[in-house]
């Protein structure tokens, strides 16, 4: 594979239902659209963890949390968990540049990650503490308002990502053509994650769209599994909203993802305009999904597919055009992606990393790879783990009953196979799987201790309890003077 630039296409909480070239007939995503025709899409493409912090961790590292002890909001990386693909190109003389949110500790650390441009970190450098509580904190009523409030109008964040673009392509053209090596370019929106507030010219588009209810949004058939419960009361979501309520999320929900599509759109065009597209791999992807109503839920936090699911397109130089891959794969396979495709070198460390470079799996099907997941954070009491191997999905939790889904089947989720005796072996098999990655139960016991250390040293339960939760992290104040 011969080395090419490397453009890294981000957008926060993106559900890869909310994307035409993923199925959907309302939402309107050309230039993503575009990018996948003329690459390959993954229709089974997963986060690490579905939250913020300890997924991007991942995406950086190559490494699952529980090898980096990112577990949540409250343990962003830092650099010395573990190398990031950062380090492996600047290491080759490569240069690196990262615009927009990376959620890490500081700009300061050794992230591998020198020259970043209006980065969006965690609060204060610390995060969220309050999520460390885990069903020990009151209901969070905002997450109910995040949605019944949803509607048009200006956020920081609006402003801050058409900053992010701008400084994108001012780079593009001003100083990627000086480069004489393979060069990456990180360029990471906001947009779509809530609050569902959506600039007033792209709610219009949206304003009468025929958008629909999701079949697991319908109360009766929500999953009564006692995890997704708990995840519906912590949010102040177990009455269920109404439908008009939903749908004017949705169409908030659709707009910002036209609108950070039409962002990326600007970013396509100034690398075609400065003659890049040829030399130069683009991956779009986000950092973890959001429920949309499914069973009841919004944001993330769960295995559903509408959490732990994101966007996965890679185009560019041995990439085949107009494939879509049914091959299962995840963040994790970020880091080999970028170092083989700058051409940059592994150190031994990385021989115990388990991805695989995505330009390897567009171009050979792999029906039965296996991915892992992992939560460790603010919604749910106990730890909870997913398999992912082939068409199955096998959902463990450390307090609670597993959980087994057939998703090519069942998409929406809807058949646990779990309590079928036919499929009781595969059951135990993916079991089998998992504790040969790791001890669940002892794992789970490793995150709680390092949490309940950052609670006593903030105060104690009920000092975080009395705390104002914090619902996102604000952008950087020069990006929205």
């Amino acid at each position: 594979m011969k080395p090419a630039n490397f453009v890294l296409l981000m957008a926060d909480e993106h559900s890869r239902k909310y994307l035409g070239c993923y199925g959907h007939d309302q939402v309107r995503t050309p230039n993503l659209d575009r990018l996948a025709e003329a690459g390959t899409l993954f229709d089974a493409a997963y986060c690490p963890s579905p939250l913020c912090v300890p997924s991007r961790a991942s995406l950086a590292t190559g490494r699952p949390p529980h090898e980096t002890r990112t577990w949540d909001d409250a343990s962003p990386y830092l650099g010395p968990e573990g190398d990031s693909w950062g380090h492996r190109l600047t290491a080759n003389g490569s240069t690196v540049v990262t615009i927009g949110k990376l959620h890490y500790r500081s700009a300061d650390d050794p992230t591998g990650f020198p020259d970043q441009r209006i980065p969006l970190h965690v609060k204060e450098g610390v995060g969220n503490l309050k999520g460390l509580l885990r069903g020990r904190g009151p209901t969070h009523e905002a997450s109910r308002r995040h949605v019944t409030d949803a509607g048009e109008g200006s956020t920081d964040y609006h402003e801050y990502d058409r900053e992010v673009a701008r400084l994108a392509c001012q780079w593009i053209r001003e100083e990627a053509s000086r480069l004489d090596r393979p060069w990456a370019l990180v360029v990471s929106f906001v947009a779509p994650h809530f609050p569902y507030i959506a600039p007033p010219e792209y709610w219009e588009m949206y304003r009468d769209a025929n958008l629909t209810l999701p079949v697991s949004g319908d109360p009766t058939v929500w999953s009564r599994h006692p995890a997704l419960e708990f995840f519906r009361r912590q949010h102040a979501l177990d009455v269920p909203l109404t439908p008009p309520q939903t749908l004017e999320a949705l169409r908030a929900y659709a707009a910002l993802a036209t609108f950070v599509d039409d962002l990326i759109g600007e970013v396509l065009r100034t690398l075609e305009e400065q003659g890049f597209l040829a030399n130069t791999r683009i991956l779009y992807t986000s950092d973890h999904g959001d429920h949309l109503g499914e069973h009841g839920a919004w944001k993330k936090g769960t295995m559903l597919e509408s959490s732990a699911g994101v966007p996965m397109i890679l185009a560019g130089p041995d990439v085949p055009a107009g494939k879509v891959s049914g091959t299962n794969v995840s963040l994790i396979d970020v880091f080999p992606t970028i170092v083989e495709s700058a051409g940059a070198s592994y150190l031994p460390e990385d021989a115990s990393l388990t991805g695989t470079s995505l330009v390897r799996l567009a171009n050979a099907d792999d029906a039965d790879r296996e991915i892992f997941c992992e939560y460790h954070s603010s919604w749910s009491t106990r730890a909870v783990y997913m398999i992912r191997r082939g068409a199955y999905k096998y959902i463990h939790h450390v307090d609670g009953p597993a959980q087994l889904f057939d998703v090519r089947q069942d998409p929406d989720e809807l058949n646990d196979l779990a309590s079928d005796e036919a499929q009781a072996e595969r059951l135990a098999d993916m079991e089998t799987s998992l504790r040969a990655r790791l001890d669940p139960e002892r794992t789970d016991e490793i995150v709680r201790t390092q949490q309940s250390a950052l609670i006593d040293a903030a105060g104690g339960v009920d000092a975080l309890r009395g705390e104002r939760t914090l619902d996102f992290s604000p952008p950087p104040p020069a990006a929205h003077a």
